[in-house]
């Protein structure tokens, strides 16, 4: 009877152990889902924190551009002609003098001598018509003398005439007829006055439109004695001739650009700002020019009111010294200074994210190497700083590199 006992202790035992074998997998899948997920390592080298600090913080915009002169001249065609000849090449040293080159146009010269002789015939019928003109007058004066001296005479007689009738020399006809003559040649003295007064004041008019006729020849004779010698085209600016955008034998007409002089010692910076960051940029800034040679200061003179490809040009005009090798379009980096903020808290840009916006940043535990994505409100921004608003205390190490990769996760261990 011992042997059926002993069958039934089995069974009982293993049915005890299969149903622990079950609670206790059961037990374990369940204790694992509440697990959360292992973070995903990173390599901490190929990271870039930086930790929040509290202090001043210098706000700076940057851009890049080139040094372009100050005093540019370009120099125009004033006249049809054909390139006859380069006198001196780009990157020459020129003074306001030197010719640059010699054009040629033989209806220009031809011009230039008609209006010559135009203006000497005029000055010689100034001179001819002054003569008709004084000899005319002297005719007008001598008539107007011979009436007053008729108009004396008449006058006398008359008086005399008066005294003679008085005492019945003469008739009373011969008075009237004296007196009658002394008043005819009274109105005529008059009349002869008035025409010598006038002829004065045509002579002067006529005078003065012959004057107004050789001062516009003058003038046409100086235009064209300006287009003669502008064949030979000068630079009219001491410094380096910068281009010469024609060929001999190249016909150019009226306003073609010939040629462009520069100062090269005066010269300023355009930097092209990110129309997002040029909004705080205002004229009088300070700026400093890197050259890769120096850094040379300047201030911000000039506000480009357009946008051009998602950029602002900014005019800097240098107040320091040039290095060596300083020269006109010679690529720069320029850093404008915007404001010195007092007591804020900030820390290193991070690859993304915008001034006044929120963005998720990886905190980093530096007992457990655990960086926790933690969101971080931004505020004013520099080249290399931003302002932290609210997310992040004081001694808080995060990471400004891009984590994009890492967007489906919400921590990551550096390693």
């Amino acid at each position: 009877m011992d042997i059926p006992r002993e069958k039934q202790n089995r069974t009982k035992q293993r049915i005890f152990l299969g149903a622990t074998a079950v609670l206790f997998l059961a037990g374990t899948a369940y204790g694992l889902s509440r697990l959360s997920p292992a973070a995903p390592t990173v390599e901490k080298g190929s990271v870039w924190t930086d930790t929040v600090k509290r202090g001043p913080m210098l706000r700076e915009v940057r851009g890049t551009g080139t040094l372009v002169p100050e005093d540019v001249r370009f120099i125009s065609a004033v006249t049809d002609g054909v390139v006859e000849r380069l006198v001196v090449k780009a990157g020459a040293t020129v003074t306001p003098e030197t010719v640059i080159l010699e054009m040629r146009n033989p209806e220009v010269e031809r011009q230039a001598l008609d209006a010559e002789w135009q203006m000497k015939a005029a000055e010689a019928d100034f001179v001819s018509l002054k003569a008709r003109l004084a000899q005319r007058l002297l005719d007008q004066k001598a008539q107007a003398a011979s009436v007053s001296a008729s108009f004396s005479e008449a006058k006398l007689q008359y008086e005399s005439n008066q005294g003679m009738a008085k005492e019945g020399l003469v008739s009373d006809l011969t008075l009237k007829i004296s007196k009658v003559r002394s008043e005819e040649l009274s109105t005529r003295w008059d009349l002869e006055r008035e025409r010598l007064a006038g002829a004065k004041d045509a002579l002067d008019a006529e005078l003065d439109a012959q004057h107004a006729r050789i001062e516009q020849l003058k003038a046409l004779l100086r235009q064209k004695i300006n287009e003669a010698g502008g064949l030979k085209v000068r630079a009219g600016l001491a410094g380096v001739l910068q281009q010469v955008p024609v060929q001999p034998g190249q016909r150019v007409t009226t306003g073609t650009t010939l040629a462009k002089v520069a100062r090269p010692d005066v010269l300023k910076a355009e930097l092209r700002i990110a129309e997002t960051q040029a909004k705080d940029v205002t004229v009088g800034q300070p700026a400093a020019i890197d050259t890769r040679n120096g850094i040379v200061e300047g201030r911000v003179a000039r506000i480009d009111p357009a946008v051009l490809n998602g950029t602002v040009t900014v005019d800097v005009t240098l107040t320091g010294a040039l290095p060596p090798g300083a020269r006109p379009d010679l690529t720069v980096d320029g850093t404008i200074e915007l404001e010195k903020l007092s007591d804020v808290l900030y820390t290193g840009r991070p690859a993304f994210g915008q001034p006044g916006g929120t963005v998720g940043l990886f905190r980093l535990d530096p007992k457990t190497g655990l960086a926790s994505r933690t969101p971080v409100k931004l505020g004013r921004s520099s080249v290399h700083t931003v302002e932290i608003l609210e997310g992040l205390t004081v001694g808080d190490t995060v990471i400004l590199s891009d984590m994009s990769s890492w967007d489906a996760v919400d921590r990551v261990k550096l390693k």
